[in-house]
């Protein structure tokens, strides 16, 4: 059956109060459209912890910086519609902007010290506007349980610590990195990539299957698994932004000492021709992405 669709705000409110008036717990997806397997891996896994499944669409305009891509984000939303009825989603939540931000808002929600390194640097006000939108979706569809996926590592945890902090009725339920048979971490940004700039792409989930190989085979020492990591990715046509060791929960820069399985993660930001990748994996935790179709063997 074809989900619901609805634009209104004030309807929103209502189809999700409604759904939980007859006790039926509320598993929500926020996206932002472009809809792929990844995405629907999120949405079986909101069916899993509860009776119905929303999914929100809607490219949050405050959470691009000038000059990335938010003019020519992909938007399909009778494709979209099409993943969502393939996956038993129940309701549909794609507003206009007016709907998020009304005319004359001001406030903004900021999450400190976690946004300080990473990807914090390299796209100021980013995750002050992934904060914002997610805590208006969060009071849209009140009490749920919300699932991210772990390839957006560092946005999970400023979710995570967000509504904690502001009590919000909100689970949130971790998902692990899916990946595409040639290792790369599945995104809708992965269309963009010509054949050839796919390929030099693939350096960067061999480059963090190299580390964690190191890793379980013994290595604990921060400065050579981070160099490791670095030397993996020189390859021409990839522009790092940045490959480090950063802690698990706090996201603090470790380039020295011991560490422990589950204490640390490996992270990389790069661009390929136009289009920025993430990627990262929590050492002695996340397997080692796989070494597809067309990989290679060395970066």
């Amino acid at each position: 059956m074809s989900p619901r669709l609805i634009r209104s705000l004030g309807e929103y409110r209502e189809a999700c109060d409604e759904l939980r008036s007859h006790g039926q717990r509320l598993g929500l997806v926020p996206t932002l459209g472009a809809l792929h397997h990844a995405h629907q891996a999120l949405m079986r896994a909101a069916r899993g912890v509860s009776e119905r499944v929303v999914v929100t669409i809607f490219v949050n305009p405050t959470q691009f910086g000038p000059g990335e891509d938010f003019e020519r984000y992909p938007r399909d939303l009778s494709g979209d519609l099409a993943a969502c009825e393939e996956a038993g989603v129940d309701l549909v939540f794609a507003p206009e902007r007016s709907e998020m931000y009304p005319a004359d808002e001001a406030t903004r929600v900021s999450v400190s010290r976690l946004t300080d390194g990473l990807c914090g640097p390299f796209r100021p006000g980013h995750f002050t506007g992934v904060a914002t939108i997610v805590a208006k979706l969060f009071a849209a569809t009140g009490p749920c349980s919300a699932v991210f996926g772990r390839k957006d590592y560092q946005q999970l945890q400023v979710i995570q610590r967000m509504t904690r902090d502001l009590l919000l009725p909100v689970r949130i339920v971790e998902h692990p990195t899916l990946r595409d048979a040639d290792g790369l971490a599945t995104s809708s940004r992965n269309r963009y990539l010509s054949p050839a700039e796919r390929q030099l792409a693939l350096a960067i989930p061999r480059a963090l299957g190299r580390v964690s190989q190191l890793f379980l085979s013994g290595e604990r020492d921060a400065e050579r698994l981070t160099r490791l990591l670095r030397e993996s990715l020189e390859l021409g046509g990839l522009r790092l932004e940045y490959a480090e060791l950063a802690g698990s929960r706090e996201l603090e820069r470790i380039e020295h000492g011991s560490l422990a399985p589950g204490q640390a993660g490996a992270f990389i930001a790069a661009r390929v021709g136009t289009t920025r990748l993430i990627d990262n994996l929590i050492l002695g935790v996340d397997p080692a992405p796989p070494v597809g179709p067309g990989s290679g063997t060395s970066a």
